[in-house]
Order: structure tokens, then C-alpha cells, then sequence
């Protein structure tokens, strides 16, 4: 039987944030980092799967529906059984802690990117997913000061 090749790729802050209010913490910057860093996760998930929670599968804009499987999953699906419909394909991981939390085990390629945000978050990258994801809380609530002005 083929190998499922799971991978994910995803951008954080400088101190590893992740989200805020359900978003990204720098949602609408139009600086080329930030413009930079979301084509490159279209075209490197393009003509592969990507896994991930609904907010995320919604968020995904019309051009990019075509040239990519998208699936949703939800935190009551077993992950082994959901990534072997994807035997011999690649399948990425989106989504954030939630999702990351559950198919950490099964990811081989960690592509992180460290963007120029060093504002607020309250979803921060978890360091123990890279070696295969002991079950952890997600940290909330947490606010990162900048100390620029």
C-alpha cells in the first residue's frame, strides 16, 4: 500500500504566534512578506489535499478551490483512518492547534515560515508538534507586548 506523505506548511509570528480572534494576527497586511508568504502556500499545497477545519476550507478563496482537494475535518474524526483515503498522495495539515494537535504524529515535513509580526495572538505555535506532537493545551489568552512604539 502507498505511503501517505503528510506535511504542513504555515507561517508564525516572531514569537510564534498563530492566531487572534479566530483569524490571523496579521490578516490584511499588504506587506510583501505577508502577500509573499500566502502565495507561497498556494502554490506549494497546489494539486494536493489539504486537510483541515471548516473556518479554514471556508476561508480558502475561489482560485485556489480548483487545483487543490479540500476536506474538512472536525476534532471527532479519527486521523488515521481519514489520511489512509489519501494513500499515496500528499496531504497538508491546515487548520492551526486543533487540527495540528491531532495529525502532529503523522506529519514527516514541518515548512515553517517566521513572518515580521511581533504583535498580539492568542493561538502561539507549539515547538513539541515537530516531534510528533505530544497531545497538548493550547495556550489562550496569552497577549505579546511589543515593546516598539
Amino acid at each position: 500500500m502507498k505511503k501517505t506523505v503528510v506535511r504542513v506548511v504555515c507561517a508564525i509570528g516572531q514569537a510564534g504566534q498563530l492566531g487572534l480572534k479566530g483569524g490571523l494576527p496579521w490578516e490584511g497586511d499588504r506587506s510583501p512578506e505577508f502577500v509573499a508568504d500566502v502565495a507561497r502556500f498556494f502554490d506549494v499545497t497546489r494539486g494536493h489535499v489539504l486537510l483541515a477545519g471548516p473556518k479554514t476550507i471556508a476561508s480558502v478563496p475561489d482560485f485556489a478551490r480548483a487545483d487543490r482537494e479540500l476536506v474538512v475535518v472536525r476534532s471527532s474524526m479519527d486521523p488515521e483512518h481519514t489520511l489512509r483515503r489519501f494513500a499515496g498522495r500528499v496531504v497538508f495539515i491546515g487548520g492551526g492547534p486543533p487540527v495540528w494537535e491531532a495529525y502532529a504524529r503523522f506529519v514527516s515535513h514541518w515548512d515553517v515560515t517566521r513572518l515580521p509580526y511581533d504583535g498580539p495572538a492568542d493561538r502561539w505555535f507549539d515547538a513539541r508538534w515537530l516531534t510528533g506532537g505530544v497531545r497538548t493545551r493550547v495556550a489562550r489568552n496569552r497577549t505579546l507586548r511589543s515593546n516598539g512604539p
